[in-house]
């Protein structure tokens, strides 16, 4: 995961708790904000319905004694004018009663009360509720006999069940057993999608009930925000942090480790380019890199100027030996044409072809010497057993070399000593044989993948006495202390004539 995704995360999960708390807080206050509400709505409902209940209540039980008794005696003026004064008070604001004898014929009160019949009842007081005009209550007497009937309306019930307190907007609606409801209050614009909180108290009248209502706490613009805010401040806090330091830090040293991945020695690294705005920690690391890029260039100049240099050193010691080996040829073929006798002869001949041999690894090596990928032994091979055939003896006219070489490289050292080798059984087959036909081959090792085969294959080589003698006194030591050069043995199969030794190579060409 990269790393500003993971510091993206952690800063989340690290505000995050702290945002959480913030809009529990929020939601914490909008709760006791509506449980306020709800207190004085029911403080309010309270107040509005027992005004209503005892205002009510009275002035039915003021009408049950006036029932009660013209129900006795028609005739009972007192009663009536009772029931009278107790209307009376209300007069002014509509409040009209009227009694009524059992065949509806008015004994006292008001005619206009009669109009309105909430229905017979022997069980207590029944009640009509007429829509946007007002309440009718009804009482009968015992027995069936005389009825009271009161006329209620809606401002006198809404000025009864207004609260004390209009600090808050409130509706009230009074209600029946039968779902009609008579509005006394209504909520000063009100909206069909404003939040309200109700209560519902029973009158204990005729099955009358107050439904109170109030707006609740609104859901604001600014409650919305205050409840977004911590999340919006959670998250501008999580990105402000992911932006500035992946613009700071991670940014620039993805910069720096490309530049730093991509420097080759001899360049110099320029921070200027990894970016406008690091941290001065990654401009004091890319000043670092820098210092020590143009470090690597001074020293790789100063490599390059002494390689040149030990190159051209290389060649001239390389160019001396050749002179030297040229020197020493030329000064044994002088020698050779001033002896006396035949062995002389020979013996400038056999040192002529060992200084031959060394010369030819010589003048290849310095040949492979600006791609140093080894010496091949095949070119190697060839070029000696040319010279070989070329300063043989008169008598060794008749003398065939057969070459069998895999081209493999070998270093300089493991190319001198198979020259040498070669050369002394060469030498060591024409020396019993003069007209002997020679194979040389160089195969690959079965035992072995890093390692070749030289086998030089003679019938002068094989076991007799004058080959024994020559090994013993002149070739022996000689074959002996090249195959140890070589860290190998050196097998010699005496039915077949052949001498066989393992040797490293560096590969193939």
């Amino acid at each position: 995961m990269p790393t500003g995704a993971k510091l993206f995360l952690i800063l989340s999960g690290a505000l995050l708790p702290l945002a959480i708390i913030a809009v529990f807080a929020t939601l914490q206050m909008t709760r006791i904000t509506v449980e306020d509400v709800r207190s004085r709505l029911r403080v309010t409902a309270n107040e509005s319905a027992h005004a209503l209940a005892i205002e009510l209540a009275g002035d039915m039980t003021a009408l049950r004694v006036a029932v009660r008794a013209l129900g006795t005696d028609p005739t009972d003026a007192p009663s009536c004018a009772r029931a009278l004064g107790v209307f009376a008070q209300q007069a002014n604001s509509g409040t009209r009663f009227a009694i009524l004898d059992p065949h509806g014929t008015l004994i006292c009160g008001d005619p206009i009360a009669r109009a309105a019949n909430p229905g017979h009842t022997d069980r207590g007081i029944a009640a009509a509720i007429l829509p946007d005009r007002g309440l009718v209550l009804s009482i009968t007497g015992p027995r069936g006999g005389n009825t009271a009937r009161a006329f209620f309306p809606a401002p006198f019930l809404s000025m009864i069940a207004a609260p004390t307190t209009r600090a808050t907007a409130y509706g009230s609606v009074l209600t029946d057993d039968r779902d009609d409801q008579l509005v006394l209050q209504a909520i000063p614009g009100e909206q069909p999608f404003d939040r309200l909180e109700s209560s519902h108290i029973d009158l204990g009248v005729a099955g009358l009930a107050l439904r109170t209502t109030t707006r609740s706490a609104p859901i604001t613009s600014s409650f919305v925000v205050a409840l977004l805010l911590p999340l919006l401040m959670w998250a501008a806090a999580a990105g402000i942090g992911w932006f500035v330091v992946d613009h700071l830090l991670i940014r620039p040293l993805r910069r720096l480790r490309a530049a730093v991945a991509a420097f080759t020695p001899g360049e110099i690294i320029d921070p200027v380019a990894i970016t406008s705005l690091p941290a001065q920690e990654i401009r004091e690391l890319g000043d670092t890199f820098r210092a020590i890029s143009r470090t690597v260039a001074l020293h790789e100049a100063g490599l390059a100027e002494g390689l040149v240099r030990q190159t051209k050193l290389t060649r001239e010691v390389h160019h001396r030996v050749k002179n030297n080996l040229q020197v020493i040829s030329s000064l044994i073929n002088f020698h050779a044409r001033g002896a006396r006798s035949a062995d002389a002869t020979a013996a400038y001949a056999s040192i002529q072809r060992r200084v031959d041999a060394l010369a030819v690894v010589h003048r290849n090596h310095f040949a492979e010497m600006e791609e140093n990928r080894g010496l091949n032994l095949r070119g190697v091979i060839g070029e000696l057993a040319a010279n070989i055939r070329a300063t043989a003896a008169d008598i060794s006219m008749g003398m065939r070399i057969t070459l069998d070489v895999e081209p493999y490289l070998v270093t300089q050292d493991v190319a001198v000593a198979l020259a040498f080798l070669i050369t002394e059984s060469i030498e060591l087959a024409t020396s019993c044989d003069p007209s002997a036909q020679i194979r040389v081959a160089v195969t690959a090792s079965d035992a072995d993948a890093t390692k070749a085969v030289l086998r030089v294959v003679s019938r002068a080589l094989v076991d007799g006495d004058l080959l024994r003698e020559l090994v013993k006194s002149r070739y022996g030591r000689v074959m002996e202390g090249l195959s140890r050069q070589l860290r190998a043995p050196l097998h010699h199969d005496p039915l077949v004539g052949a001498y066989e030794i393992a040797f490293a190579v560096q590969g193939r060409d």
